[in-house]
């Protein structure tokens, strides 16, 4: 397999080639991990209302029952996160640096579409090796925003959005009950139901739901608006007797050590002399 060292401009598909020949030869290549959240947003009268659960998994394992998946890209903006939790925590911080250095240059207050554009070149460049699919909304001069980007850079701009392993039961929601200029009200509890929906629907969302409102004069972070899945007192307690079990053999180390500490000499309280 022959491989050209000087690029050419356009696409370079090399380690595409690499990756296929190594497969032929037998080696089993990495699988790409499937992680599990639910991020929701929607348009109403007066701005923009994000939504997100707050459990991260490792697999079949709760790594973090309370993480937060609304992360901040100006005053403006927010973007919620799915996918692999690192690379949505690095490349929206990595964004939000590029916006803040984008209104320094201009001048003027940064545009939700220029966020856009940015995650989705971005992501495009990385053709869908880095995990990150996003609910990207806010509000600026032409008015609230709301879109979604996906993993591959391909994007979408609609009035309710949803995301993620639990992205269907959401849509569910959001598609029997969204309407045109709600209130705040009603746009707050649409999306805590939608991601309600995608808590008890999907294995991979879970614990809370969190909530942002974006208006054109200030952003709101309800973090743990709803709390469904609190832990409760147990109805029974599972207490055995002493000596159900028998006690084979006992050993006890003690972990103290002991010191002594010799003083080396005494303290010198004379001042420096400086003439």
């Amino acid at each position: 397999m022959s491989v050209d060292v000087f690029r050419k401009g356009g696409f370079d598909f090399s380690n595409a080639r690499r990756n296929a020949f190594l497969e032929a030869k037998g080696l089993p290549l990495p699988k790409a991990t499937s992680t599990g959240t639910t991020i929701v947003g929607c348009v109403y009268a007066d701005g923009i209302v994000l939504g997100a659960d707050t459990r991260a998994t490792e697999g079949p394992i709760v790594a973090d029952k309370n993480c937060e998946k609304i992360h901040y890209i100006t005053d403006n903006i927010r973007c919620c996160g799915a996918g692999t939790a690192a690379d949505t925590e690095y490349t929206t911080a990595m964004i939000s640096s590029n916006m803040a250095l984008h209104a320094l240059s201009t001048g003027r207050q940064p545009r939700v579409v220029t966020a856009m554009t940015m995650l989705k070149q971005y992501l495009f460049r990385y053709q869908g090796h880095v995990g990150a699919a996003l609910v990207l909304g806010g509000v600026d001069p032409t008015g609230p925003q709301l879109y979604t980007i996906h993993p591959h850079g391909s994007t979408d701009k609609l009035p309710y959005v949803t995301m993620g392993s639990g992205s269907l039961a959401a849509m569910a929601v959001f598609e029997s009950s969204w309407r045109a200029n709600m209130t705040r009200e009603e746009a707050v509890q649409l999306v805590a139901a939608a991601i309600s929906a995608g808590i008890f629907n999907d294995l991979g969302s879970g614990s809370n739901v969190d909530v942002c409102i974006v208006t054109k004069d200030k952003t709101e972070m309800l973090r743990n608006y709803e709390m469904p899945n609190q832990r409760v007192q147990k109805e029974r307690q599972y207490g055995f007797r002493r000596g159900t079990t028998a006690i084979k053999s006992e050993t006890i180390r003690s972990l103290i050590t002991s010191e002594t500490v010799v003083p080396v000499g005494q303290l010198v309280t004379d001042e420096m002399d400086v003439s």
